[in-house]
Parts: C-alpha cells; structure tokens; sequence
C-alpha cells in the first residue's frame, strides 16, 4: 500500500504523481511543487492472466511522510482510494 494516501503532501507531492503516471491515475494535482526528501519506491512486477506482466508502483517509506489520515479520500470524496 502507498502510504500517500493518509500523507499531509500527497497532492503536492512530486513522488505521489511519479506514482499517479505509472497507474495511469488521475493527477491530484498537475504541477506539484513538493519535492519529498527520501521517497522510497516499491516497485513489484506481477504476473496477469494469459501470460501478461503487471507492475505496481507504492511508496512504503518517506522522510516527509506527515500523517493525515484519510488526506486523499477528502481530496477525492466518493471514488475509491487506491490502496
């Protein structure tokens, strides 16, 4: 799980929406102007039915993390939460 989505930052933050490009998601943000100071990013390469690879994207740690839990279901009420 990427714990962005209870961080302070999440909709400013320049690793979240490195994360949001590699989904294909929705950016909360077009231009953000957070640089996070030690992002760490867990990347897993799944395997898909038929054969196919998929790749999951997830920050698991960060040194600007800022708990503020449920910051990115406030931003985006009623859709849900990547987890």
């Amino acid at each position: 799980m990427c714990i962005c989505v209870d961080c302070r930052w999440v909709d400013r933050c320049q690793a979240y929406h490195a994360v949001e490009r590699q989904h294909g998601a929705a950016h909360l943000t077009p231009h953000p102007d957070f640089r996070p100071e030690e992002p760490r990013i867990h990347v897993q390469v799944l395997d898909l039915p038929a054969g196919g690879v998929g790749v999951e994207w997830d920050v698991r740690a960060c040194a600007s993390f800022t708990p503020d839990p449920g910051r990115w279901q406030r931003l985006r009420p009623g859709e849900a939460c990547p987890r």
